[in-house]
C-alpha cells in the first residue's frame, strides 16, 4: 500500500471547510474514543467531544451506505452486458 496520502485522505486545505474524508474521519474517531477510554478527555470536554464523535460516526455511515449503492449499480450494470 502507498504511503503517498491523498487530499480526501490528508483533509482539508487550510482555511476549508470541507468535510473529512472517510480514513480522517475514523482517525479522528479512534482518537476520541482512546481519550474518553483512557481518562485522558476532561470532563467538561466530554459532550463536546462526544457530540463531534457522533457526527463523524453519521459521516463515516453516510460515505459507507453511498458506496455500498455505488457498487451494488455497478455489478447491477455489469451483469445486464
Amino acid at each position: 500500500m502507498s504511503q503517498k496520502k491523498t487530499e480526501r485522505e490528508s483533509g482539508p486545505e487550510v482555511g476549508a471547510e470541507a468535510e473529512p474524508g472517510f480514513t480522517v474521519a475514523m482517525r479522528e474517531l479512534e482518537t476520541i474514543l482512546h481519550r474518553i477510554e483512557g481518562d485522558e478527555l476532561d470532563i467538561d470536554r466530554l459532550a463536546e467531544e462526544l457530540k463531534r464523535a457522533t457526527t463523524l460516526l453519521e459521516l463515516c455511515r453516510g460515505k459507507i451506505r453511498r458506496a455500498e449503492l455505488e457498487v451494488t449499480e455497478i455489478v447491477q450494470k455489469l451483469e445486464q452486458t
